[in-house]
């Protein structure tokens, strides 16, 4: 057995999640994300057993293109993060009613199946076409469910399609030169070219314009808040917990091994402009009215933190980058989903229109608590492990850039506590709170025992992929 079961089982699942009909369309697509979830732990066991799990195959002889898909602990990581979260996502959706349920759900698990396949493509190519799958779905469960004026939700999507899309031809360009030099788009081939100073440079920063406007990285993150707010509140967890993390994680897999010269070279720039987008997200979110809107811009300044972990080349770096990409999306995937139970009560998103939750249900209060308290990385959660690597690993580049990364955890807590003050605080609010139901209990316990058991024993996550990042170090390091 090896990881093409996985993506075998969610697109039988996207097609088995359409022909079952509206009716029973949420609980198939549970069901099959439930097991590409059980799939995933069950290979993970094989891989730490030391069974070859990869799988590689012919496809295209002209150009030459294959069929392979690398699993490795880095990979497998970014798997079980798409496996775990999809059947949460799906199971958070349950209190909620969806027109054509069938396409809706059918779709979440085929951007599952392109997600789960981008993070294990090892062909270029092959690579290239999951990332662009991926962006299909999105756009039509954002543009067909998503909520707001359907003119203005219909600019915002696609902004965000035609910006990935043109992001994303200038790293099509790049793999086509890489081809002519290589002969092959196979991933340890292309480690293997010695490419000239110049040709590293265009080929980083062709990869980094795709990856800056997914992940995102200011100035390339316009897309961003509109899209987190016009969405579904099931696009915006897909798209913030699950989808961002394509662009961080490509950069460790792809962007720094193939050009690392060039990442030498431009590191300060890289990291400066992803602790810009760290203060910036901060400073923006002080100022918002919507509660969607607040956390989107929360969600750009703590990926700032993670892109700059990524391009400090080191093992630390690396290895805090992918405990808070990992961290990040079960945190930002529960905040939305405390947003969207909020909008479920009040049929709002504005800040000023809540208040006095509190008194009405002590219960999601403590668990939004948590979740708030997780996202401002506070000791004992799993945002406080990779955060703090990520900022260790900066001060071995440059204090000043700790420092400045940061004001993430001071500028975090301020917007964050205020905006808990605002949402549940102060007296009794008119509008009758209804106490979190059983699913929605569920789904929060869940999330915030992963947080706090791995926030106190991170360390099957860090030995998970400790050796696919030395790997990937010595690399660039050669």
């Amino acid at each position: 057995m090896d990881v093409t079961t996985i993506l075998l089982l969610l697109l039988v699942g996207s097609i088995a999640t359409f022909i079952a009909g509206d009716k029973l369309a949420s609980k198939v697509a549970l069901l099959f994300s439930l097991g590409a979830l059980g799939l995933s732990l069950y290979l993970l066991n094989l891989l730490n057993q030391g069974t070859d799990i990869s799988f590689m195959g012919n496809w295209i002889d002209n150009p030459k293109v294959a069929l392979a898909f690398k699993a490795d602990g880095l990979s497998m990581v970014m798997v079980l993060l798409t496996t775990a979260l999809t059947p949460l996502i799906i199971f958070s959706s349950f209190g909620n009613s969806f027109a054509n349920s069938k396409n809706f759900y059918a779709l979440v698990l085929f951007m599952a199946f392109a997600m789960t396949g981008t993070f294990l493509a090892a062909d270029g190519l092959l690579y290239y076409i999951f990332w662009e799958l991926a962006l299909i779905p999105i756009y039509f469960i954002a543009l067909i469910w998503g909520n707001g004026d359907a003119e203005e939700r219909k600019k915002a999507v696609l902004k965000f399609f035609i910006y990935t899309l043109g992001g994303s031809l200038f790293m099509l360009i790049a793999f086509a030169y890489l081809y002519s030099k290589a002969g092959s788009f196979l991933l340890e081939d292309l480690y293997k070219l010695d490419l000239t100073a110049n040709e590293e440079c265009w080929i980083f920063f062709a990869f980094f314009l795709a990856y800056a406007i997914k992940i995102p990285i200011i100035p390339f993150h316009t897309w961003q808040a509109k899209v987190y707010q016009k969405a579904p509140t099931v696009g915006t967890m897909l798209l913030s917990g699950i989808m961002l993390k394509m662009g961080l994680y490509s950069v460790i897999r792809w962007q720094l091994p193939i050009a690392p010269s060039a990442a030498k070279t431009y590191m300060p720039v890289l990291i400066g402009l992803s602790i810009a987008g760290v203060i910036y997200g901060s400073i923006v979110a002080l100022r918002q009215k919507d509660l969607k809107k607040l956390l989107a811009y929360s969600s750009l300044a703590h990926v700032g933190l993670i892109a700059a972990g990524c391009y400090t080349l080191t093992l630390d770096g690396l290895s805090g980058a992918v405990s808070q990409m990992i961290a990040h999306g079960f945190v930002i995937v529960g905040l939305f989903f405390a947003a969207e139970i909020i909008s479920r009560r009040y049929a709002t998103n504005t800040i000023a229109d809540m208040g006095g939750i509190r008194t009405q249900t002590p219960r999601f209060t403590s668990m939004f608590m948590i979740l708030v308290l997780a996202s401002v990385a506070l000791p004992g959660t799993f945002n406080f492990v990779g955060e703090f690597t990520v900022l260790y690993s900066l001060s071995q580049v440059n204090l000043w850039f700790a420092v400045l990364g940061g004001t993430t955890i001071i500028l975090g807590a301020y917007y964050m506590l205020k905006m808990f003050q605002n949402v549940m605080l102060g007296e009794t609010n008119t509008k009758v709170f209804a106490d979190v139901t059983t699913n929605e209990a569920i789904t929060f316990i869940i999330i915030i025992a992963f947080l706090l058991f791995f926030g106190l024993y991170p360390k099957p996550i860090v030995d998970l992929v400790t050796p696919s990042l030395k790997e990937i170090l010595t690399t660039i390091n050669n």
